[in-house]
């Protein structure tokens, strides 16, 4: 059964209203093409902390992902959009929703692991925690596409967790990213491609491109690859779509050939 699919790269900016015109046009160009399941990048939008506390608590939020969803008649995947966090915590998450095309949120990632490094760019120093609070809980979510296990950016760099979400049945996961431009270029393709392979799953990689600010620059090169490694379809360094019909039967065919998990 072969299903179209689509990562969207763009370059968001400080205001929601303004990223969500680009969105708006992008989605539609890989519904044009013929996408039934859509990935929109990491924070995408807004990629300013000063804007994280409204959305996380605006319900407009997600309404504006179920109208698209809905409009378009397709799934849709906000790589990550701000949030509550549980409990008392100030602090919100960076959360992963997947909208289903009747406008139902139908399951809810919270990254795991925060990107707390630094890093030899403009920026300098990045420090997630002080704007985010971890999840801890691994999440898979059944569509007529396959199993979707959901992940964020960071967490690339923790093969545990794609092993994790490969044993509970995995067909395709999911990585919306906004990766540096200096660690993109070093290390953003090679782990997709690690990942796909030792998970010998469909791997979907929307990520974030060009200037965002004065200091803070993304990769791009979003692509999409299959179970044995190899790039599909893929984007360079501008804002754009690439869809691709992925084959579950090739899946099963390589992990029959290859058995990496026994049960």
């Amino acid at each position: 059964m072969k299903q179209q699919l689509a990562v969207v790269q763009c370059t968001s900016l400080s205001l929601p209203a303004e990223n969500k015109v680009q969105l708006d046009q992008l989605i539609s160009q890989a519904v044009r093409q013929g996408a039934g399941l859509i990935l929109l990048p990491e924070m995408c939008l807004s990629m300013d902390s000063r804007q994280y506390q409204n959305l996380a608590n605006d319900p407009a939020t997600i309404k504006w992902l179920a109208d698209q969803a809905t409009r378009h008649s397709v799934w849709l995947i906000a790589g990550a959009v701000p949030q509550p966090s549980p409990g008392s915590d100030a602090r919100v998450r960076s959360a992963q929703l997947v909208v289903n095309p009747e406008g139902e949120l139908v399951a809810r990632y919270d990254k795991i692991h925060l990107f707390d490094v630094d890093v030899n760019d403009s920026q300098g120093s990045y420090r997630e925690s002080d704007t985010f609070s971890p999840g801890s809980d691994l999440v898979t979510v059944d569509t007529p596409f396959g199993t979707l296990g959901l992940s964020i950016c960071f967490d690339l760099r923790f093969p545990e967790q794609f092993q994790a979400l490969r044993e509970k049945g995995a067909d395709i996961i999911l990585v919306p990213a906004a990766f540096t431009h200096t660690t993109g270029k070093a290390h953003w393709e090679v782990l997709l491609r690690a990942r796909a392979i030792e998970t010998q799953c469909f791997v979907l990689a929307a990520n974030q491109c060009g200037w965002h600010d004065k200091k803070r620059q993304t990769w791009g090169h979003s692509m999409i690859i299959s179970p044995w490694g190899e790039p599909l379809a893929k984007l360079e360094d501008e804002p754009g779509v690439a869809v691709f019909d992925i084959d579950l039967t090739e899946l099963k065919q390589i992990r029959e050939r290859m058995p990496l998990i026994r049960r």
